[in-house]
């Protein structure tokens, strides 16, 4: 059996993409035979991890987790060594080189697309495997990194087999939406990641209502960028078509997908995108930019729409009459859905096997 020691920022218990990748990694681990310790930073939500993967304490003093991740290694004696984010690499492979593990590094979105400082792109040099969510992100980390390209593998993002088609008129009627044009978009709105795009939206609502939508905009996700934002709709004089509903429980998140009549989210900086594929697989459509990672997890406009960042607005106009189309749940679910992303990560194991070879 595969002993697995994951440094990981947040897992079962943590909120927003990182997170809930490495709940997706770690449990298809766990499936593809291995036993799995999670040693999470951050874990500020009780969540029970799957048979074969076990989560300790969060710790989230810097010095306390470092010790602590270093005393799991010496004692564990992990095969493998999975680092979550890049900022922890050269723990993870102090880690990796005290037990005689193998490093993997996980790579997401912009905070592996610049040159990292020269402590964690040695790190990440040392690495066995660097996992990258998408052809953009491996690109970028290819940039910089002085590693063999075979080594720098894209595992995609997956979706839960619970975002389903379905009927969302009960949270319309909750939400007093009957007879509107819902736009809607799931994500942080954090000062530091105004990249996502949720003012571009909120620009372009004059001119869908110009073009005869009777349209609202419904905002799911929390951060301090919302002021803005609020301050922006009102100035644009469309603050009664804006809602900021909050970050929304399991349940509710997809009915708001299953609800809304096209999924938004003109994001610059997306890795890749999971909430994407959380709409498309309730039936909803999307747009997003035809930039970065979005383009995967758009595969490049064949499963949703990609547009340029000056085309939105236009595009918006043009798409906002799309129909539910229950058929692209199953499209998303052939090319990420949860047995395919097990596949994929039992290839990586099988790689690592490779190369102890």
């Amino acid at each position: 059996m595969t002993m697995v020691l994951a440094l990981v920022t947040d897992a079962f218990g943590g909120r927003g993409g990182i997170a809930q990748y490495n709940r997706d990694f770690l449990s298809a681990l766990a499936s593809a035979g291995s036993k799995v310790v999670a040693l999470p930073r951050h874990a500020p939500e009780a969540e029970v991890p799957p048979n074969g993967v076990e989560q300790r304490p969060a710790q989230f003093a810097r010095l306390l987790y470092s010790r602590f991740a270093i005393v799991e290694a010496l004692r564990l004696k992990p095969d493998i060594i999975f680092c979550g984010h890049i900022y922890m690499s050269p723990l993870g492979w102090i880690a990796a080189k005290l037990s005689g593990a193998k490093l993997v590094i996980q790579t997401h979105g912009i905070e592996a697309w610049s040159r990292p400082s020269r402590l964690e792109r040695w790190a990440c040099e040392q690495a066995a495997i660097i996992l990258s969510v998408s052809r953009h992100t491996r690109a970028r980390v290819l940039d910089w990194a002085v590693i063999p390209p075979e080594r720098v593998i894209v595992v995609p993002n997956t979706v839960d087999d619970c975002f389903t088609p379905g009927d969302g008129s009960g949270l319309r009627c909750e939400w007093q939406l009957e007879g509107k044009k819902v736009l809607l978009t799931v994500g942080r709105m954090r000062v530091t990641e105004q990249y996502k795009g949720h003012d571009r939206v909120i620009e372009t609502l004059s001119s869908l209502i110009a073009a005869g939508h009777d349209v609202v905009y419904v905002i799911a996700g929390e951060g301090d960028d919302r002021s803005r934002l609020e301050e922006l709709a009102q100035t644009a004089g469309v603050g009664e078509r804006v809602r900021f509903v909050g970050a929304l429980p399991h349940e509710k998140l997809i009915d708001a997908y299953r609800m809304a009549d096209l999924f938004v989210m003109p994001s610059t900086g997306e890795g890749f995108g999971i909430a994407f594929l959380e709409a498309m697989a309730c039936g909803t459509p999307a747009v997003g930019l035809d930039v970065a990672g979005t383009r995967d997890a758009l595969c490049n406009g064949e499963l949703a729409t990609t547009v340029r960042i000056e085309y939105l607005g236009q595009t918006l106009v043009q798409t906002l009459n799309t129909r539910k189309n229950n058929d692209l749940s199953g499209a998303v679910r052939e090319r990420f859905g949860q047995c395919v992303f097990r596949e994929r990560v039992a290839g990586v194991l099988t790689e690592l096997t490779d190369q102890h070879r």
